[in-house]
């Protein structure tokens, strides 16, 4: 059954066609409202890994802070989990890096894939970096390491086709879950 518009003269309540079966698929994804409103940002020409240090873990989703480096979720992830490591030093290449950032932030890494695998039972990970706007950096004035949890058959056709990802959990219930495993975790440096 497909429900067409209401008359005209039909007054609507706020949650009005809720639930009424329609052509539509949704999917919900209410973290993202606060970036499109812009809240939490800094000033337009702030960098926003600069400015997330700033912020409390939960704000920020910081997942854990280092001595030069810290884990991030990326807001815009390319699957549930999806860390960012960077370090608090505004760089913006690899190769100006000093060698603690670059030792640290491997480390960072390497933890990262263990608490991942198992809060989320990965079965495999991207990682890298892209250097340069060229290279498909979003944000290249700041260096920033990636984290992409995988598991089989997660690379469906809803981002190929449907241009959409799917994400079980919202953003800070997944920072809540990976802050937690990674105090637990056991230290691997």
């Amino acid at each position: 059954m497909i429900v067409g518009p209401p008359a005209d003269d039909v007054p609507l309540e706020p949650q009005s066609g809720v639930g009424l079966p329609d052509a539509f698929q949704r999917l919900y994804t209410p973290h993202r409202l606060a970036y499109i409103k812009g809240e939490g940002r800094g000033r337009e020409d702030e960098c926003p890994f600069c400015a997330i240090v700033r912020m409390t873990d939960e704000d920020g989703l910081v997942v854990a802070r280092g001595k030069t480096v810290y884990a991030v979720l990326n807001l815009y992830p390319y699957n549930a989990g999806h860390l960012l490591v960077v370090p608090y030093r505004h760089v913006a290449d690899y190769l100006d890096m000093d060698t603690e950032e670059i030792i640290e932030m491997a480390f960072f890494v390497r933890r990262a894939l263990r608490v991942l695998r198992v809060t989320s039972g990965a079965h495999g990970f991207n990682t890298g970096m892209n250097l340069g706007h060229v290279a498909g950096a979003g944000i290249a004035a700041h260096v920033h390491q990636h984290v992409v949890p995988r598991w089989g058959g997660d690379a469906n056709f809803m981002p190929v086709i449907g241009e959409t990802r799917v994400l079980p959990a919202l953003l800070g219930q997944t920072r809540d879950l990976l802050a937690e495993q990674w105090a637990r975790a056991e230290p691997i440096d």
